[in-house]
């Protein structure tokens, strides 16, 4: 990910650490090899937040996620929440979303229903990644505010 991303995942992990303060807010939490972009924790609740930018595979690293809760990775936790975010370039112009995001919510919803304790929410970031060199949307910082309170809200 680009500077730009880093700066959406740095205020995600802020504004989600404003609204549900007894987790315990990171970025760039190793589960084994796998970074994921934002975690939240406590001792019974793991939450883990990925940012899908501009991926050319957005299942990979959530797959990695269930695969991992399926061979225990999770168990010292009541609860794991997966949520997947999906900026506006996996949304197509006809209203629909594309391929890969349609092909990442399947993997993650049918592995949700597999791992006990495990739930997934695939959500829609409303940032769309300006190409290389292009600016960032103004408002971009009211619309990662927004994705927090989404994610919030399924806490």
């Amino acid at each position: 990910m680009g500077a730009f991303a880093d700066a959406v995942r740095d205020r995600l992990r802020d504004a989600l650490a404003q609204r549900r303060p007894s987790l315990d807010w990171e970025t760039e939490y190793r589960v084994r090899r796998t970074p994921v972009d934002v975690t939240g924790r406590t001792r019974e609740r793991f939450v883990a937040v990925e940012l899908e930018w501009r991926r050319a595979d957005p299942a990979n690293n959530t797959a990695k996620l269930f695969y991992y809760a399926d061979e225990g990775e999770f168990d010292e936790y009541e609860e794991v929440v997966v949520c997947q975010l999906f900026s506006g370039y996996y949304d197509l112009a006809s209203g629909q979303v594309s391929s890969k995001r349609e092909v990442a919510e399947f993997v993650g919803e049918t592995a949700a229903e597999s791992c006990a304790r495990v739930s997934y929410h695939p959500l829609r970031l409303p940032i769309d990644p300006p190409k290389r060199g292009g600016e960032r949307p103004e408002d971009w910082r009211a619309r990662a505010d927004e994705a927090a309170a989404e994610i919030a809200a399924r806490l």
